[in-house]
């Protein structure tokens, strides 16, 4: 008897893992609210294993003492250098540690609140026109572009404009080229 009862604990475990495909991680009583916390925590999960794979790549080509200015590393990516984590040159290893957990969840929120937020506006578009095209996806990437652009540091109105053309094209493609890949 004990042995049917673990069959049964273990089915009802896998049956859950198997239903994450169709009916997601989250249930809290809205399509909308279930759609925006998945995009989020996905895309959250995404920012922060981009984030620490750079810091490992940085820290790993500093290794090696390779010198950017001989040509080592292309600019593009010695330039983005710069703008890498600031604050991981503690005293101790906790303070880098420290440091990098901060700005790794930084990131993490900022890829998770994009896509939340296009996540959202999409569903709501698509519920507000009763289609789903290029158009909410252009209105959706826009509004997002806009919104990333003024929660940065400095944005300045052609930044968040910029910002908005960039996402409208981006979504906008990613739209038209869904069926095609």
């Amino acid at each position: 008897m004990n042995n049917s009862s673990s069959d049964l604990r273990t089915q009802s475990i896998m049956d859950e893992l198997s239903s994450f495909n169709k009916g997601g991680l989250f249930d809290f009583g809205h399509p909308l609210l279930n759609r925006i916390a998945e995009s989020f925590v996905k895309a959250a999960a995404i920012g922060a294993i981009q984030a620490v794979s750079r810091e490992a790549y940085f820290t790993a080509v500093e290794g090696t003492g390779i010198d950017n200015n001989a040509g080592g590393m292309p600019q593009e990516v010695s330039g983005a250098k710069k703008h890498r984590f600031s604050g991981l040159r503690g005293e101790t290893g906790s303070i880098s540690l420290e440091a990098m957990v901060k700005n790794t969840g930084k990131e993490s929120f900022q890829w998770g609140l994009a896509a939340g937020i296009y996540s959202g506006l999409t569903y709501g578009l698509k519920e507000a026109r009763g289609a789903h095209d290029w158009k909410n996806s252009a209105v959706a990437g826009a509004l997002t572009g806009a919104t990333l652009a003024v929660a940065s540091e400095d944005s300045s109105h052609e930044q968040i404009v910029q910002c908005a053309i960039t996402g409208a094209a981006l979504s906008t493609a990613a739209n038209l080229l869904t069926g095609i890949f």
